[in-house]
């Protein structure tokens, strides 16, 4: 079985190709790898293959990538499609292009994390009930 997480060299490719856009961070995450960019996921590797963060907002600059399935996992019998997309391999000989389609993916990656700011209820305490005090 092949390993669902990004190999170092692969890491070390994406740090180098993606370093004009800050500082790229990786972590591991739902047996996948994120991919970080001055700390907002841009994208996702599985298997050594990059996605990155779509939304309605950059879905005509990464129309190309439409052609292939999105990253997604199985639940309950069913597929889920996540909200990355993968990158064709011709980015990898193009760098300035990489760099382009990433800065899209971190400016999706903005526009959900705000959001979800809006959209998730804040958590509030409830009221203790307070016990009567005898004296």
């Amino acid at each position: 079985m092949a390993s669902v997480v990004a190999s170092s060299s692969f890491v070390e490719f994406l740090r180098e190709q993606l370093a004009p856009l800050g500082r790229i961070t990786v972590r591991r995450m739902f047996g996948k790898t994120g991919v970080f960019c001055d700390g907002v996921m841009l994208g996702m590797v599985r298997d050594d293959t990059l996605y990155f963060r779509v939304d309605d907002g950059n879905r005509a600059v990464l129309k190309e990538a439409e052609a292939f399935p999105p990253l997604n996992y199985e639940k309950k019998g069913g597929t889920i499609d996540l909200s990355f997309w993968r990158a064709p391999e011709r980015l990898f000989d193009d760098p300035d292009e990489l760099v382009l389609w990433a800065r899209s993916a971190i400016e999706a990656a903005r526009r959900v994390a705000v959001k979800r700011q809006r959209t998730t209820p804040k958590r509030t305490s409830k009221p203790r009930k307070m016990r009567p005090v005898s004296c």
